[in-house]
């Protein structure tokens, strides 16, 4: 029963534990990879050219007809439940709270993306940045910002004092 709750880091244990206060054993992708924030990092990573992927499959299948705002949220909507997915059932494994952990992440998800849109508009419209190179930068800001956001809110379970 390891994975069903917080870990106890003075209990002694060798097993990894969540980081930045999340709470849960190790995810599946344990078993490749002993290091629990390598794991975070191969997710987002995957994650993040999944999603940039996604971006690039829009806009060349119908950027010059619709646009890439369009690209952009066809992308987003794509990604999206695929990235929820990955990191909290193969990397952190969290119990309870679905709709809460979904909604935040999709709070996290979403500040990113309107980030993303106001930088590509203006990188795009008013600079005049061809949208691929554009998305690839502004993905890696975007990026960033959003592993403080799953880390410090999206998956946070508050540790309880006195009780198991």
């Amino acid at each position: 029963m390891t994975d069903r709750g917080p870990h106890d880091p003075s209990s002694g244990t060798s097993e990894a534990t969540p980081p930045a206060g999340m709470s849960g054993g190790a995810g599946p992708l344990m078993r490749l990879v002993k290091n629990q924030g390598l794991a975070f990092l191969l997710v987002g990573g995957f994650n993040t050219a999944l999603g940039t992927a996604w971006f690039i499959v829009w806009q060349l299948a119908v950027g010059d007809q619709l646009g890439y705002h369009f690209a952009i949220v066809a992308g987003y909507l794509c990604n999206v439940l695929c990235a929820f997915a990955m990191y909290r059932y193969l990397v952190f494994r969290v119990r309870g709270h679905l709709l809460r952990d979904l909604w935040r992440f999709v709070v996290v998800n979403f500040g990113a993306f309107a980030i993303n849109m106001a930088l590509m508009t203006l990188a795009v419209s008013v600079f005049g940045f061809p949208p691929i190179p554009a998305q690839i930068v502004i993905t890696a800001v975007t990026a960033t910002a959003s592993f403080f956001g799953y880390r410090d809110f999206s998956f946070s379970r508050k540790k309880r004092s006195g009780s198991a």
